[in-house]
């Protein structure tokens, strides 16, 4: 293994400086433009998948092997021993090895190491302490990367280059990230994500969702409107379909559980079932500022959002999706010290 001289993890674009976030924003660009080279070579990532993937583990592994590098998937529990992450522990159940030899030995094989790992949705409280990520990011002696557990700052990249390829400067705009029906409760990630990286880059945005009970973790509210006070953009929460759509650039759906309900899904399921009109559909669209739209997908067609709306040329979904190709590699060569 290539030693690294300093440590640095990926597993939050807020603990990027402006500067260091533009820099991966540019040379990503620089990527889509010039897929292949050399800043990898030699060297190798760990994916560990503790859930499933299509376009995180696709592009992860052909962006290594495009920048001359080797990747090796995972999945504790299928192809890989279970692993226990609670110190202290009496060992006497499942799991067969502890995340404290996981990530030294995956370590000494490896120059970076990446891990998803969704919440349990059991206990919020437990959930958000993002203890496997943390775990791994504490053991491990190479840099580890957030590859999406109650953060996906990967799709941030991947959505903020797109922004900036549509919309150019971004500082002002107004831009919609709204709650969307989903006949599952999800993980919280990518609206925390979009939140957070929409502020930071100075967007007015506005936060829709059926009621208080889908508001995001204060975590995550607070960071946002401290981002938004830092860039010179806002951060406002609405109930109002109308008015939160009327004006907006940009359009941006997700679907989420609420939060109080977290584990007990039943007693959020009649809430959920009444705001399926929160579909994105053209008569929504045509009250914006003749808005681009995007979702991270998979997205449920005609639940989540319209054919119509999908299968217009507003629709970045597909540009944002290819960026994620793009941007992983910015934060691979960017945390082993490559540039382009």
């Amino acid at each position: 293994m290539n030693s690294v001289l300093r440590k640095r993890d990926f597993l939050n674009t807020n603990d990027l400086s402006r500067a260091e976030l533009d820099g991966l924003l540019a040379s990503a660009a620089r990527f889509k433009h010039n897929r292949f080279g050399q800043q990898l070579a030699g060297r190798t990532i760990a994916l560990v998948f503790f859930n499933p993937s299509m376009r995180t583990r696709s592009s992860f592994e052909i962006g290594a092997w495009q920048l001359g590098g080797h990747a090796v998937v995972l999945q504790p529990g299928k192809d890989a021993w279970g692993i226990e992450f609670d110190p202290g522990r009496v060992m006497d159940g499942e799991p067969e090895e502890h995340v404290s030899e996981v990530a030294r030995v995956l370590s000494r094989y490896c120059d970076l190491i990446a891990v998803r790992a969704f919440p349990k949705f059991v206990d919020w409280r437990v959930d958000r302490e993002d203890r496997v990520l943390k775990a791994f990011a504490h053991y491990a002696t190479v840099p580890v990367i957030n590859m999406e557990t109650i953060t996906h700052p990967c799709q941030e990249l991947a959505h903020a280059l797109m922004l900036k390829e549509q919309l150019g400067d971004l500082v002002g705009r107004k831009y919609l990230l709204t709650w969307t029906y989903h006949p599952k409760p999800l993980n919280t990630a990518v609206a925390n994500s979009a939140l957070l990286i929409a502020t930071r880059l100075g967007l007015d945005v506005t936060l829709l969702c059926p009621s208080a009970d889908y508001v995001l973790d204060p975590r995550y509210m607070d960071l946002g409107r401290a981002n938004a006070a830092e860039s010179g953009g806002s951060l406002r929460v609405s109930h109002d379909i109308n008015a939160s759509y009327r004006g907006a650039d940009v359009v941006y759906a997700k679907s989420w559980g609420a939060l109080p309900f977290f584990g007990h899904w039943e007693g959020e399921r009649g809430q959920r079932e009444a705001a399926r009109h929160f579909i994105v559909d053209e008569a929504k669209m045509a009250l914006t500022h003749n808005a681009i739209f995007s979702h991270c997908l998979p997205l449920r067609r005609n639940v989540k959002a319209s054919d119509a709306v999908m299968d217009s040329a507003r629709c970045k979904a597909i540009d944002e999706a290819e960026n994620r190709l793009h941007v992983q590699k910015a934060v691979m060569s960017w945390l082993l010290g490559a540039t382009l």
